[in-house]
């Protein structure tokens, strides 16, 4: 999911994990409504949503943030070691408390935590945020493995570069709706320019 500030990007990721309560529609989960079910109960049918902002406990040790992750977890092959295997880095840092971690740090952290719950589907919320350019490289390097072991991620972003490259699908959403959807392969810079910015849009509204 692409879109400028405001396009609804946030509220959407929000909503299907159970924070927000949608005025229309409904969310399903493999045919299943889960509309109203409680947003432990979606983590629990394997929803994980990494939020903006990360939303560490700043107080804890990274490993305790990490094992929150698992409170809720399905059976799978996450867990700490896994964890620890993927962030390499973290094993002789586990006992630091996370105010303490640099940004690209904390949201490694943020993302081992979702994994501890071995989810089905992983939402990503602005993953590249406050990040330099060369940790959020890195991150999303890791994106195609987790990928490549059955996880389904939706990713919400607004480097549209970064999120295209790894994309298997792409759709933009302004003020609520989505303006352009597509394989990122088929997807043309001017098509995504006009959808982002609402281009077409006001060249309509000028047009009439």
């Amino acid at each position: 999911m692409i879109g400028a500030n405001g396009a609804g990007k946030s509220t959407l990721m929000r909503a299907i994990a159970g924070l927000h309560a949608p005025v229309a529609g409904s969310i399903r989960l493999e045919g299943r409504d889960i509309t109203h079910l409680a947003a432990h109960r979606r983590v629990a049918a394997g929803i994980v949503l990494v939020p903006e902002g990360r939303r560490l406990f700043g107080s804890l040790t990274l490993e305790d943030n990490l094992r929150i992750g698992a409170t809720r977890s399905r059976p799978g092959s996450w867990n700490l070691a896994r964890v620890f295997e993927l962030f390499p880095w973290m094993a002789e840092r586990r006992s630091r408390t996370t105010a303490f971690l640099s940004g690209g740090e904390q949201q490694a952290v943020a993302i081992g935590r979702a994994l501890m719950s071995n989810p089905r589907i992983l939402l990503l919320d602005e993953l590249s945020l406050g990040l330099s350019p060369a940790i959020v490289r890195r991150l999303y390097d890791l994106l195609p493995d987790l990928l490549a072991g059955g996880m389904t991620i939706l990713l919400v972003e607004q480097d549209v570069t970064q999120a295209l490259r790894v994309s298997d699908r792409a759709h933009c959403l302004l003020e609520g709706r989505i303006t352009l959807s597509g394989r990122p392969s088929e997807l043309v810079p001017a098509q995504v320019e006009a959808a982002y910015f609402g281009l077409a849009k006001s060249a309509a509204a000028g047009g009439g």
